[in-house]
């Protein structure tokens, strides 16, 4: 009974107090973090690599990265945007020894239960449409675009995650938004 209200509490609390707990090793905290962020990190990796049989790998290689590397994580509140950062750069890391391109095309997502058919049709229709869009775009455009949209990464991270200047990931993003823009204008 002790140990089923103290996972409760664990399960509820901030990322702050759950990192802090696994960077001292506790295995329970880091099982927390682990359900807390698989969807998130799966989502985000299926984007990166369209779906591909990598995607739970690199998830699964992240959280060893991060259980491996929780010394270096400074801010046990910034857990998250820490595990992202890990994510993103194995599946960058995989994109680039898998090039040339990343098909979205293949991402089957299950209908909602309350959607009708035509509603999964032009669902599905935009999710196409967004992956050809995405296709034609310049592979440093594509990962500028991903990691601001999907990943939700700051100018800074885009950066240093890319190894590029900060002016050029605003650049590539700016370019890469007005092309996605012009070429789905009719989804919106």
């Amino acid at each position: 009974m002790e140990d089923e209200r103290f996972r409760t509490a664990l399960e509820h609390a901030d990322d702050g107090i759950v990192a802090g707990r696994a960077m001292d090793g506790d295995v329970e905290a880091f099982a927390v973090l682990v359900r807390r962020y698989t969807p998130m990190m799966r989502a985000y990796t299926q984007r990166m690599l369209n779906a591909s049989a990598d995607v739970d790998d690199i998830v699964q290689e992240s959280f060893v990265t991060a259980w491996q590397r929780f010394g270096e994580l400074e801010d046990p509140a910034k857990v998250k945007s820490w595990l992202m950062r890990i994510v993103s750069r194995k599946a960058v890391d995989r994109i680039r020894a898998i090039r040339p391109a990343v098909d979205i095309d293949s991402i089957e997502r299950p209908a909602p239960l309350h959607a009708s058919p035509t509603a999964v049709v032009e669902a599905r229709a935009g999710v196409a449409a967004l992956g050809a869009a995405l296709r034609e775009l310049p592979d440093a455009q594509r990962e500028c675009w991903v990691l601001r949209e999907i990943g939700g990464y700051s100018y800074e991270e885009i950066s240093e995650e890319l190894d590029i200047p900060v002016s050029t990931a605003r650049g590539l993003l700016a370019r890469a938004r007005k092309y996605m823009i012009v070429r789905m204008e009719e989804w919106r």
